[in-house]
């Protein structure tokens, strides 16, 4: 609003950028409301008008009720949720306890470390997949008919491989916090354990929240780990279930729209109700540190 009470127009280069983001968002969604509107299809009507808005006769169930109960939904569900909380807790543990280290003490070749933790950002999953998985066979914890191993087996590298992003993102807002709250609670007889769970993961909040939601997608996404370690179908998590949806079932696509659409649904909530968290505790971390 201007100071005469009129709003303003927005300048030419603003309105074109509106423009082609508005395009980009288009795009990017039309899919996915694509996939949702032939989830609530019959099969058939799927293959004569993909297009067309199901209302009334041509709205149905079926598609949903199908992969509940021939697809062990809600056991691909619960692997999904033990795998990804596992990482998400384990991240935010150790990552936590790195980041605190490498800022707050001072020690040899400390610099050098944290240029290693950097590197481990630029290394893909597949450039190390055949060490990682002759090191779990090794231990005997992959390719086993154990569930909870089975699942370990899956958390293990995605821990690894998620704790670079985890330990840089919570470096940058471990410097911005002020030293001085941790002298106080060492002056008063708190050692670094109590400093560390009583003063600094509280004031990390913002960040350790973005660490979570992330390493937490990311590991519910992961279908090439699972690939190489889940191969019964009743280890299979959320993501594997539907990378073998086609092979099991061909050419029903109302199925398989269905199945998308119960994998994707979860995720874009759990980013919806967090997004201000993950925007909040990057911004931080990156202006702060």
């Amino acid at each position: 609003m201007s100071k005469n009470g009129k709003r303003k127009k927005p300048s030419v280069g603003k309105s074109i950028a509106y423009i082609v983001l508005s395009l980009w968002a288009i795009t990017t969604l039309y899919p996915l409301v694509w996939v949702v509107i032939n989830a609530f299809k019959d099969r058939r009507l799927i293959l004569t008008d993909s297009f067309s808005i199901p209302v009334g006769a041509n709205a149905t169930l079926a598609n949903f009720e199908l992969a509940f109960n021939k697809l062990n939904i809600l056991g691909a569900y619960r692997n999904s949720l033990i795998i990804s909380g596992t990482v998400m807790f384990a991240v935010m543990l150790f990552a936590g306890f790195a980041a605190f280290a490498l800022v707050r003490y001072n020690f040899k070749g400390k610099q050098f470390l944290y240029s290693l933790v950097v590197a481990g950002m630029m290394f893909p999953a597949f450039s190390t997949i055949i060490p990682v998985f002759r090191m779990l066979n090794t231990w005997g914890i992959v390719n086993t008919d154990s569930l909870g191993l089975s699942l370990l087996a899956t958390a293990l590298p995605q821990i690894a491989g998620n704790m670079s992003f985890a330990i840089v993102v919570l470096v940058g807002f471990v410097k911005s916090l002020p030293i001085d709250l941790e002298e106080a609670a060492y002056m008063e007889g708190c050692n670094v354990y109590q400093i560390y769970f009583k003063v600094v993961m509280p004031l990390a909040k913002p960040s350790f929240a973005t660490v979570a939601i992330f390493t937490f997608l990311w590991s519910y996404n992961d279908l090439f780990t699972q690939m190489f370690t889940l191969r019964l179908k009743n280890q299979w998590a959320i993501t594997r279930l539907l990378g073998e949806l086609t092979s099991m079932e061909g050419t029903n696509y109302g199925l398989m729209a269905a199945a998308v659409t119960l994998v994707v649904i979860p995720v874009l909530i759990v980013y919806l109700c967090l997004q201000k968290y993950i925007v909040k505790g990057l911004t931080a971390g990156a202006l702060k540190g």
